[in-house]
C-alpha cells in the first residue's frame, strides 16, 4: 500500500508532494483566450482541482483520466474552494510502485465483519421464498461484485464496499421501524433493503476510478435490479405473485419521487420505510464526507454545497485528535 501523507490532513498554505491519480482532464480556454488543462487531482480522501498552464496540449497527452502523477505543489484558497497549484509534476513509473487501487477510497468497516453481518441479515428472513430468492440472486460473482461496488460516484458512501456499507446501515434504521411498527412486513421490507441497489453492481465501475458503465447509463441502477428480480422470482416455483409485485415496488420506488428519478412514488407501508431509510443514511454520510473534506480548512464551517443547498458547520467532533 501507498505509504503517504493523505491529501485530506493539508490544510491552505501548506505544501507537498505526493502522488495522485488523475479523475478528470480536460482541455479549456481562459477569459483572455490561453489554454490551460483543467484537471481534478484526487487521493483516497479528497478530490481537488488544480490547473496547467504551460506545455498544454503535450500534458493533456500525459496527464489523462486515470495516470497517476507525481505532484509537488500548495493547497491555496480560490472562490472559498481549496484547490492545487502545481509547482511540478511527472507522470508514475513502474519503479514508483504505486497502482491505481492506491487512490481508490475504502470503508473504514472491516469487509469480513460486513460480510458476516450481510449473511445474518439473509439468514434471518423467515418468509422461504424470499429467503430463497435472495440465495439466487446474491450468487457467489454476484456477493464478490456486491461487496466491492461503491454506493455511488461521488455524493454518498463513494468508496469501495460503499454499497455494502450502506445497504446494512438501511438494514439497521428498517430493523428499528418494524420494532416501533408491527404492521411492517420485517421479511418483505429488509429483503427490498438488501435488493435496492442490487443494479449497481452493473451500473458503476470502479477500476481507476468511479463512473458509469455503458449499460447504466443506458438502464440505470433501479431498471438493473428490478429485471434480475422479476427473472430470479419467476425462476422459482410458486414465488407468489403479490408478494413479488410488492418486492420489485420497493426497488422501483426506493428513491421516493419521480423527480429523484424513481419510476413510481412509495404506495405501500414498507416502499414508504425504505425511501426515508435510504435518504438518512445516504444524506448522514454524504453530509459526514464533505465534512471530513474539509475540516482542516481552518474555518468552521464547510463552502456552500450545491447537493445539500447550504454550508455545513464544522463541529468539534470532527477536529479532534
Amino acid at each position: 500500500m501507498l505509504d503517504q501523507k493523505d491529501l485530506n490532513e493539508f490544510t491552505i498554505g501548506d505544501d507537498f508532494t505526493l502522488f495522485l491519480i488523475v479523475n478528470k482532464s480536460e482541455i479549456k480556454t481562459s477569459k483572455n483566450g490561453k489554454s490551460f488543462l483543467n484537471l481534478e487531482l484526487r487521493d483516497r480522501t479528497l478530490t481537488l482541482p488544480a490547473k496547467v498552464w504551460d506545455n498544454v496540449e503535450s500534458s493533456f497527452l500525459k496527464l489523462r483520466e486515470g495516470a497517476i502523477t507525481k505532484v509537488a505543489g500548495i493547497i491555496e484558497e480560490f472562490n472559498g474552494a481549496p484547490q492545487i497549484k502545481i509547482e511540478k509534476w511527472r507522470v508514475a513509473t513502474s519503479e514508483d510502485d504505486v497502482s491505481p487501487e492506491d487512490f481508490l477510497p475504502k470503508s473504514r468497516r472491516p469487509l469480513p465483519v460486513m460480510i458476516e453481518e450481510f449473511e445474518t441479515v439473509i439468514n434471518s428472513v423467515s418468509n422461504h421464498f424470499l429467503r430463497r430468492l435472495l440465495q439466487n440472486i446474491f450468487t457467489e460473482d454476484n456477493l464478490r461484485k456486491y461487496t466491492r461496488t461503491p454506493a455511488g460516484k461521488g455524493w454518498h458512501h463513494a468508496y469501495i464496499h460503499g454499497l455494502l456499507e450502506h445497504t446494512l446501515e438501511i438494514v439497521r434504521i428498517c430493523d428499528l421501524m418494524c420494532s416501533i411498527h408491527s404492521e411492517i412486513n420485517r421479511d418483505l421490507l429488509v429483503s427490498g433493503a438488501l435488493l435496492h441497489d442490487f443494479g449497481k453492481i452493473e451500473e458503476l465501475t470502479y477500476e481507476t476510478a468511479f463512473d458509469y458503465s455503458d449499460k447504466g447509463k443506458l438502464l440505470g441502477h433501479i431498471m438493473i435490479g428490478a429485471l434480475a428480480v422479476e427473472k430470479t422470482a419467476s425462476a422459482i416455483e410458486n414465488f407468489p405473485g403479490e408478494l413479488k409485485e410488492r418486492l420489485i415496488h420497493l426497488v422501483l420506488s426506493h428513491q421516493g419521487k419521480l423527480e429523484y428519478a424513481s419510476p413510481v412514488e412509495p404506495k405501500t407501508l414498507e416502499a414508504i420505510v425504505l425511501y426515508q431509510a435510504d435518504e438518512l443514511s445516504a444524506k448522514t454520510n454524504a453530509y459526514k464526507s464533505a465534512i471530513e473534506a474539509e475540516k482542516n480548512k481552518n474555518s468552521k464551517w464547510t463552502r456552500f454545497l450545491p447537493l445539500a443547498n447550504t454550508s455545513l458547520m464544522i463541529t468539534e467532533e470532527f477536529t479532534k485528535e
